[in-house]
This record gives structure tokens, sequence and C-alpha cells, in this order.
């Protein structure tokens, strides 16, 4: 038994509790759940099939057979799949990107039009109201307004000017919709190539809705805005009247808006009357208006019509013989009449339009009394004898009124340089007129009985501790008032002003036409209250017409472009202001000025001529106011600050610039003398011999100048004693003067 164990694997130990229970525990094949029922399939799929038994009675199943394996994919070749996948993506994203491109330029477009007016409410805006300002001939002086030039319309224009825009900023501008595909391809095409923006894609229709609705900015916005509108003026106007509101609208240079203003500006005439070189330099200025002006770089314009001319041969519109004829001989920009100075004209108008016809709201054409011939040889006076004589005088600035005896204004030059100083010193700055002021003094005297002969003293004078002088500090002694005014002395002006009182000096200097305030002292008799160029010349005015009150002016009529009358001066009754007699004894004191006196070198060869020469305290104003029957001129210089000049006196540069002005006046004109005058002042008659060569009486010593001579009192015509009837005649006639 014991071996037997040994060989039988050992020794078996007992065992006890649910192990041991469960030690011989066996299934049997009955006892398995068959597969289909409850069990899980998982579970039944996973467990291996168990041979039955031989003496097993159920019948054995069959295993399932195994699934066939998927024969292997063929690999593709490896090439042909990227390409492939390259080419369906990017066709892919292409579609991606273009319809999202779509969506932004939809609401960039929705966004852009968002802020533009409502359609349907937009409305081509009116023309702001200019005023076209012409001269007594009826040419164009200046042009005031935001938008300067009248419209003309599309048939008064000589057909090569439209064509001329048409060939060189939009070729195909009868062809397309508002917006040129091809053109603007094109310009795309022209930039790349010249890496550069050389060429724009804008047709005339979106270059007018740019000026009409839209600012000058750069912007992809507005660029849009653009384009928009211009569908919008397509669908709404014609191509003829789309072209024509372009002509009219177009900015030119120089504030020049419209054809007809750049014409006036550029050529002085009408956009009618422009030749084929003109029409052409004039399109070609709405590339660039500020750079190629033909008034500022009369080069850059002509090359650039050239440009001009060859595209519209290119076009067919002009024969390419009219091109090279209109090269050969390049149109020039001309000057207009006045030029800068006569913007102190335009200004002076503006100011008192109100007036005139209230509230502007529509364009307006004001005619007025300017000679343009005569505004421009002021303006050359002014300029001219400033530029070669300033330094010399430390004199920076001057004026010039010249108006005819009734008061209508011919010339007005405010200032040397109108685009360095808009102030004008002939209308508004006011400065002491100096001895200028001395014939209502004179004037006063004559009308309370003194004459032209009447002697007073020439002599040191202290009132109170004022002391007048005369320039030269000398004194004549006794002396007639001819003499005393035409040599400018100042101690015989302040006594006879208070002889006659300073109170009717002012009123006599009011009643002329003196409108600023004068101070009635001793001293206003030198001129020391300040007054303006334009109503001292006012002043004089009544010396050269008889006596009559004079108001100056210088607008006639005022009208629309259309013909409607809005103002007309009427045709005033001047007031007897002077008796004729004192009007003539004045003249006959003033031309003795011209001929012996303080302006000796205003000559006007065959006129009679008078005035009065003015200078202010420490030099600081000189003036000069002549006159002749067909003009009155005035003429001050001086600087702004006020500063002294080195010594320029009334007789110097003020009496230069007059004769240049008053003998270019008269050239031409029939010979006219002054109101009760005889000849030319230079013979007198006999009565007049007869009178001034009679013994004078000894006046009274009086320090104002004591009583009145008696009306026989007659002196010598000079303060030196006469030398009979023969000296006094060959004086007269060749000038013997020291």
């Amino acid at each position: 038994m014991a071996r037997g164990r040994k060989q039988s694997g050992g020794r078996k130990e007992p065992r006890f509790g649910l192990a041991a229970a469960m030690a011989d525990l066996r299934l049997d094949p009955k006892d398995r759940i068959p597969a289909g029922e409850d069990a899980p399939k998982k579970s039944a799929a996973k467990r291996k099939p168990v041979e039955p038994d031989d003496d097993d009675d159920v019948p054995a199943r069959e295993p399932k057979a195994a699934p066939k394996a998927a024969p292997p994919k063929p690999k593709p070749s490896r090439g042909k799949s990227r390409w492939g996948l390259s080419i369906g993506r990017m066709f892919y994203w292409a579609l991606v990107s273009g319809l999202w491109g779509v969506i932004a330029l939809v609401g960039v477009v929705i966004w852009a039009g968002a802020h533009l007016p409502p359609i349907q409410s937009l409305e081509i805006p009116k023309r702001p109201p200019t005023i076209e300002i012409v001269g007594i001939d009826g040419t164009m002086l200046a042009q005031r307004g935001e938008m300067a030039g009248a419209n003309v319309a599309l048939k008064d224009l000589p057909p090569y000017l439209p064509k001329a825009f048409i060939a060189i900023e939009d070729r195909r501008f009868y062809q397309h919709f508002g917006i040129d595909p091809i053109g603007i391809a094109r310009a795309v095409v022209a930039n790349i190539l010249h890496r550069g923006v050389s060429q724009g894609g804008s047709t005339l229709t979106q270059q007018l809705a740019k000026n009409l609705f839209l600012t000058q900015e750069r912007t992809l916005a507005r660029k849009l805005q653009e384009a928009e509108l211009a569908l919008w003026l397509e669908r709404k106007y014609s191509k003829r009247d789309i072209l024509e509101l372009y002509l009219n609208r177009v900015y030119f240079g120089s504030g020049a808006y419209g054809v007809e203003a750049a014409a006036q500006r550029y050529f002085g005439k009408s956009a009618r009357q422009v030749t084929v070189g003109e029409a052409a330099m004039l399109a070609g200025l709405v590339k660039s208006p500020s750079r190629l002006a033909p008034n500022r770089n009369p080069e850059g314009a002509a090359k650039r019509a050239q440009t001009v001319l060859a595209a519209m041969a290119d076009a067919k519109f002009i024969t390419d013989a009219q091109a090279q004829a209109q090269i050969a001989h390049p149109s020039v920009a001309v000057k207009p009449a006045g030029a800068g100075t006569v913007n102190y004209v335009a200004d002076w108008i503006g100011e008192v339009l109100d007036d005139l016809v209230g509230q502007i709201e529509e364009s307006i054409v004001v005619e007025t009394t300017i000679d343009p011939k005569l505004q421009s040889v002021a303006e050359a006076a002014i300029i001219d004898e400033l530029a070669a004589k300033s330094v010399k005088f430390n004199v920076s600035q001057g004026a010039l009124v010249a108006m005819t005896p009734d008061g209508a204004v011919r010339a007005l030059v405010g200032g040397r340089n109108y685009a360095d100083s808009q102030f004008n010193r002939a209308v508004t700055a006011k400065r002491q007129p100096g001895s200028a002021f001395k014939p209502f003094v004179y004037l006063t005297a004559i009308e309370q009985g003194l004459t032209p002969d009447t002697v007073r003293q020439d002599a040191p004078l202290d009132l109170k501790g004022w002391k007048p002088e005369n320039y030269t500090r000398e004194y004549f002694g006794p002396v007639t008032l001819t003499q005393a005014l035409a040599m400018s002395l100042n101690t015989v002006a302040v006594r006879v002003g208070l002889e006659v009182g300073p109170k009717n000096v002012v009123r006599t200097a009011h009643r002329l036409g003196i409108s600023s305030k004068l101070d009635p002292n001793p001293s206003i008799a030198l001129g020391t209250s300040e007054v303006s160029v334009i109503e001292l010349v006012g002043a004089y005015a009544p010396f050269a017409n008889g006596g009559l009150s004079v108001a100056p002016h210088v607008v006639t009529r005022i009208r629309t472009l259309d013909g409607k009358l809005l103002y007309m001066r009427q045709a005033e009754r001047p007031a007897q202001v002077i008796e004729p007699r004192n009007a003539a004894m004045m003249n006959q004191m003033m031309q003795e000025t011209l001929i012996s006196g303080t302006a000796k070198k205003a000559e006007i060869p065959g006129w009679v001529a008078a005035g009065k020469t003015g200078t202010s305290q420490d030099f600081r104003d000189a003036w000069f106011i002549g006159y002749t029957a067909r003009l009155v001129t005035g003429v001050w210089l001086g600087n702004d600050d006020n500063s002294p000049t080195r010594k320029t006196t009334g007789g110097g540069l003020p009496v230069d610039v007059w004769t240049r002005f008053m003998r270019s006046a008269h050239q031409g004109v029939p010979v006219a003398a002054l109101p009760n005058t005889q000849g030319s002042g230079l013979v007198p008659t006999l009565a007049q011999i007869t009178s001034q060569i009679t013994a004078p009486m000894a006046p009274a010593s009086n320090p104002a100048g004591g009583t009145r001579a008696a009306a026989s009192t007659r002196t010598a015509a000079r303060p030196e004693p006469a030398a009979g009837l023969d000296g006094w005649l060959v004086d007269r006639l060749f000038g013997g003067q020291r």
C-alpha cells in the first residue's frame, strides 16, 4: 500500500470546509446552457467547443467557420494621389475664399451705401451763388464765391472742347454704364507694369460723382461710394447732361471751377471762344490742376496739352494736321487786367453788396465803373515805383484812387501786393493827410471873403508852446494865399485856420465829403486828423467839377445771370457845395502848386492840372492829390506800422506815381480845362496878369493873421519881389523858379 501510494503521486492530505466539498465537482455536458438562450452571445462565442463522449446521446454541433480575411487593397500610386489631393484642396479653398470674398464685398458695399443719403432723395446740389465782377467795358475783373464761374450749356461750347475731355479722361464715355471695367483693367495693368499709379480707372461720371457729393480723400469706402453714385447718375441722367454737369463743376486750379471760369482766368475769354489748343490745355488741367496751371507752370501745361492733342487725333476728333499745328503754336495764358490789385476792388464791392441787394441767393453779375486799362496802369505805377525806390526811402506800401469828377472810381489799388496783404489801404486805412488838408482851410477863408491874393504873414508862430514850422524852416514874410498854398507854408495855414475858425474848417471838409471824425483844434490846418485815401480824393472832386457834391461809387448795376435787374444806380442831383466862383479861385491857387510849388514835377503836357501835396509828422505819410477835368487821383505812400520814412515828402515819390499814371490815363483824350479856368494854366489871361502886378497893401500885424486885407489887396505871385510885368511873364512862361 505504501509503495502503491508512493507511486501514485504521494500522500494526500485531508481537506475540510467549502474547498473540500467543491474539490471533486465536475460539470456534465447536460449541465451546459444551449446556445441561443439567455447566455450572453459574446461569452458563447468565446467558449471553445467541447468534444462529447462516445456515450453521450447529444449530437455534436459543428463549429462556426472562421471569417475569411479581406483581400489586401492595392496600394495607389503615391505621385498621382498627392497631385489629385492638392488640386482638390486648392479648388475647395479657392471656392471657400471666393465665397467669403463675395460676402465681404457685398457687406462693404452695403456699409458704404448706408453712409450715403437715400438714393430716392438724392439730388444734384445747386451751384453755390457766385459774384462776377466786370469792368466798364464788360471785361471780367474778378469772381467771388465758393464756386466761381457761370454755367455754360453744352450746345454753346465748341464741339472740340468736350471731345478733348473725353479723349484724355474717358475714351469709352458713351459705351460704359458709369463704371468702365475695361478701363479699370487697363489701368491696373499699366500700374503694375510701371510699379506705381500711372493711370486711373475713374470715368467722367465717377469724377462728377466725387465732385458733386464726396470729398477728395483716397479711401476704399470713398471709391465704393463713388461707384454707387456713378451708377445712380447714369440711371437718372443722360450722357449729355452728365457731360455738361462735369464741364461746369470740375476744378481747373487757381480758384476756377468750370470751363467758363477757367477760360476767363487763363485766356481772358469765354469758353465759347477757346481754340483747339486752349481746349486741350483746359482738358489737361484736370489731372493736376495746381501743378499744371498755365499761369504757374506754362511749360508743364503746354506739354500736357500736347498729350491731349495726340489723344484727340488718335480718337479721330481732330486730324493729325490740326494736332501738329496746335502743338507748333502752343497756347499761352494771359495776365488779366489789373491782376492781383483788382482784388482790392472786389473786396470793397463785397462789403457794399449787402446794402445794395441784401442776401445773395443766386449768381449775379456786378457791373462796375472800373476801367481795366487804368487799373492795370495804376497797379504798375505803384508796384514799379516802390520796387525801384522803396528801400531808398524806407517806404513799404502804397495806395492809389482815381475817379471821375462825378465820383465814378476808375482805378483803385489798396496795396503793392494783394497776395501778401489783403488790407485795403485805399478804403479802410486812415492816415494823417498833412498839408493835403490845407485846401479846406483856404476854401473856408475864400468863402469868408478872402481872395487868392490876400496877404498873410509867414513868420514864426507860438501858440501856448506849440510852434509850427515850415518844412524848410525858412520864412518869407508877407505872402499871398496862393503863394502860401503852393509852397505849403505851415505858419500861414495855421494863421488862416485860426482866423476863420477850426470848427468852420471842419464843417467845410465834411461838406465836401470827408466822413471821418475831425478835431477842431489849431493843428487841423496841418492835417493832423486821420482820413482815408478814397474820402480825401472824393472831397477834392468838387474842385474839379465846379463845386458839386460827390459820392464815390464803383457799382453801377447788379443783375442775375439771366438778365434780371436787381440794382441800378440812380442818377443823383448833386448839391452845390462850393460856389462856382470860389471853386474857380481854388483851382487857380492849386494850379500854382504844379507850376511853382511843391509839385512842380507833376506835369501833364497840354492839360490843366491842379492839386496839393501832403507830408505828415516825422515823414510818416506822403500824399499827392491832383486833378484835371477828367480825373481826380490821389496817391498815398508810407508804412503799415506807421514808422517814419526816410524823409519822403508828398512832392517826391507820390508825385512820381501820380504823374506816371495820369500821363498814361490822358493819352488820346481830348483836352479840357478845369471849370472857370482859361487855357492850360501856363499862359494867364490879361486880367490875371493885371490883378497880380498890383502893389499889395501891408497886412495888419496880428499873430493869427490879423485883419483881412482889403479886397483890392494884391501881391506878386511869388515871395520874392516882383520884377515887373516882363519879369513876371518870363517867370511864368519859362519856369524861372528856385
